[in-house]
């Protein structure tokens, strides 16, 4: 019953895209960032983006210029006229479900793109490169910055 209304849900908000008064189109940028952001509002994840990505917004808080991390960094997506379809690479934290975690990214995302947007996603795709493991050294990192 849940389903069915979800999914009655989604039709009628994503024909409010397309009406006779006139077209909504949303960019693939604006979907990526919701996506973004809901994924890291799941704990256990712990960064988005490959090592390739990651290497790039590091680099990128360096420069004050460009505001720091990317939201969108690792995150990809298809965006139709009514549909979207989204690829995530993350890192999750060490100890965690990863497989709790990837559920937990594809309901946040899944609500959130289709919330704010009104489209109705189609898939959520995750890819987990990497796990992060704290070791002493940012321990002592982080402890030297709070005192």
């Amino acid at each position: 019953m849940t389903e069915t209304t979800a999914t009655a849900s989604r039709v009628t908000t994503g024909g409010d895209l397309v009406s006779p008064q006139g077209k909504t189109t949303i960019a693939d940028s604006v979907v990526e960032k919701v996506a973004g952001i809901a994924a890291r509002e799941v704990a256990g994840v712990y960064e988005l983006g490959g090592g390739a990505a990651r290497a790039i917004g590091a680099l990128r808080e360096r420069i004050p210029a460009t505001g720091g991390k990317p939201v969108s960094q690792g995150v990809r997506v298809e965006v139709g006229e009514r549909q979207a379809a989204v690829d995530i690479d993350l890192v999750a934290e060490y100890g965690v479900s990863i497989i709790d975690v990837a559920g937990a990214v594809r309901r946040n995302v899944i609500s959130s793109v289709e919330r704010i947007t009104g489209l109705e996603v189609t898939e959520v795709n995750i890819s987990v490169g990497d796990i992060h493991i704290e070791d002493d050294s940012e321990q002592d990192e982080d402890e030297r910055r709070v005192q």
